[in-house]
């Protein structure tokens, strides 16, 4: 069975690169996407179902490392692998932090080995787990933060714009073409998509439970199965149900 895999980086020549490497190094390797930013490769991700995810470090919205913790917490995660154009003393963090990298601009020597290692995960069947991204953590905290302070939520009505609290939102919901804002004070549309809405929101407080809904955590009362395909979760003092679907399923496993 061909694998897939998914390119991410905010360059477009780093991209090209990296996708001509792969098609002559590993040619049965199917390149399913090949995403501008961290956004894109996240959404593509949930549309595509990657077996593997090369990841440029450092992407507007979401980092690689921002991608790859979202990516941990899916019920099967790729393996991941991260791509950067750092020296080679800052290199030694990604080492520490127990997971593969190849370096900007892509060794074909390099590159070869990991595949290698790749290959022989798949090939022994091993479970895609999460990597440690301590080392990784500290690294990108040196950095530039790219996410800014979360910003009060705008939506319009009428002559006036509402501002929201983050704090106060219980969900987001894509409705065609708008979101759907469900906060402690009633309801609002707003035109900023779903997508745009994962880059500037607070992941450990606004969990992904299906590709069309962003929950507040703090608001959720239970997770239920209904059977052995479907999750739903019920809310704080509110009646509706929130579907998760199966890429998400993980996030409630119980202690």
């Amino acid at each position: 069975m061909n694998l897939t895999a998914l390119i991410a980086d905010d360059e477009e020549a780093p991209r090209e690169q990296l996708r001509i490497a792969l098609a002559r190094l590993w040619p049965e390797l199917q390149i399913v996407a090949t995403s501008a930013n961290g956004v894109e490769a996240w959404d593509d991700c949930l549309a595509h179902e990657p077996a593997i995810a090369f990841l440029d470090i450092r992407m507007p919205g979401l980092t690689g490392l921002d991608v790859a913790r979202r990516l941990a917490a899916l019920a099967t995660p790729p393996l991941i692998v991260f791509v950067t154009a750092y020296d080679d003393h800052a290199l030694a963090a990604f080492d520490a932090g127990a997971v593969d990298y190849v370096l900007k601009p892509v060794d074909d020597a390099r590159l070869a080995q990991t595949l290698a290692r790749l290959k022989a995960r798949v090939q022994a069947q091993a479970p895609a787990t999460a990597p440690d991204t301590t080392a990784l953590q500290r690294l990108l905290a040196s950095l530039p933060q790219a996410r800014p302070a979360p910003r009060p939520i705008q939506a319009s009505l009428g002559r006036e714009v509402q501002l929201i609290p983050p704090e106060e939102v219980i969900y987001f919901e894509a409705d065609a073409r708008y979101t759907r804002v469900v906060h402690e004070g009633g309801e609002a549309l707003i035109r900023t998509p779903l997508r745009e809405l994962l880059a500037q929101l607070d992941p450990d407080q606004f969990w992904q439970i299906h590709r069309s809904v962003l929950v507040n955590s703090r608001c959720i009362a239970r997770a239920v199965r209904v059977d052995e395909g479907t999750m739903v979760i019920t809310l704080r003092g509110r009646e509706e149900k929130l579907p998760v679907s199966r890429q998400f399923q993980a996030l409630f496993k119980g202690q």
